[in-house]
């Protein structure tokens, strides 16, 4: 337990004294208060950093749009709140270097459920990005941590969370006129990589590449794996409300591998056979989803690379390897300012 949480918790436990009866709700609702306000000034924190280790190449903003309203749950927001559109944060990313030609432009929604873009995982990948010439937008999307509770309860797992991805798109074609909307990909991986997918399947003319790595693929798989407490997460009232055997059809709504007949960009996907978060088994029947539906796609299932889930977002030569087979796919139908080839050089 964090710190910062032992000691509150601590000070309302001896705060309460013989008040024994409402003492555990209480410590409930204080601990989950304080673990937003942890998740907010531990991303603030490493968005710092971020700024710190990424400025010496790349012009590093902080911005807001705006996506969907919400979509109506078990336990639905205010009836005000649920006719506004949900605003979305994002750090966009943009080369110091000048370009006379158009840039490409790379969307990148972040992995974890609940979690956010400035992690330890990614500054180096949007590093390699941006020296490639690469625009970048790393959104926020709705149920992201590190905004408070109100917008960490907006999830909607493989719903309205595509729609704040694709938000993040059109916002940097409007903003920037030297982005090329004919060179835009998405990249992601483990519910990044679900987002991706979900996302050119939705808007298959917007994005001309798409890279998934060890991509969430199909949820009723998922649950099977990880048994009933994952299933609980799902079953909340704030998120989808039903369990899978009450709502087979909108778990698999969600999910790539039901939906692959509707892949029309160009893809790569990658796997891990020792991923103990996303069970090689998971993707192969997406990969299995794709060639039923004779799709034109490329992928590639390592074996017991270092690292396990995040074997190719790491600083190891199987990670490089893995990750100039990435750009290398990128720069084939994005083909940005510099070749990956010369990129530290």
């Amino acid at each position: 337990m964090r710190p910062l949480l032992l000691l509150a918790l601590a000070l309302a436990s001896a705060s309460c004294g013989a008040q024994t009866n409402d003492a555990e709700p209480r410590l409930r609702a204080l601990e989950d208060r304080l673990s937003h306000l942890d998740d907010k000034l531990t991303r603030q924190m490493n968005e710092a950093l971020w700024l710190q280790r990424l400025s010496d190449v790349a012009l590093v903003d902080k911005v807001r749009f705006t996506g969907p309203p919400p979509r109506a749950t078990n336990d639905p927001p205010a009836l005000s709140a649920a006719s506004n559109h949900v605003v979305i944060s994002a750090m966009t990313f943009l080369p110091r270097e000048k370009s006379s030609r158009k840039l490409p432009l790379i969307v990148l929604p972040h992995g974890e459920i609940h979690g956010n873009v400035a992690s330890d995982e990614e500054a180096h990948v949007v590093r390699e990005l941006v020296q490639q010439g690469y625009a970048v937008i790393a959104p926020d999307y709705r149920g992201s941590s590190g905004y408070g509770e109100d917008f960490w309860r907006l999830i909607d797992y493989g719903g309205l969370e595509i729609e704040d991805v694709h938000a993040a798109r059109l916002w940097m074609l409007e903003r920037y006129s030297n982005i090329d909307p004919r060179r835009v990909g998405i990249a992601g991986w483990s519910h990044g990589g679900l987002i991706g997918l979900l996302t050119v399947f939705a808007h298959p003319d917007d994005y001309q590449a798409c890279y998934a790595g060890v991509p969430v693929s199909d949820l009723q798989e998922r649950i099977r794996l990880r048994g009933p407490d994952y299933e609980r997460l799902f079953a909340a009232p704030y998120h989808l409300g039903k369990t899978f055997a009450e709502a087979p059809e909108e778990y698999r709504r969600r999910s790539p591998a039901w939906n692959a007949e509707k892949l029309r960009t160009p893809l790569l996907v990658h796997a891990n056979t020792n991923d103990e978060d996303v069970n090689v088994r998971e993707v192969e029947r997406l990969i299995q989803a794709l060639q039923a539906a004779g799709k034109d796609f490329h992928y590639r299932i390592y074996t017991n690379a270092p690292g396990g889930h995040l074997f190719n977002r790491l600083d190891t030569p199987t990670a490089r390897e893995s990750r100039a087979e990435i750009w290398r796919f990128l720069a084939q139908h994005l083909r940005p300012p510099h070749s990956p080839e010369s990129q530290g050089k």
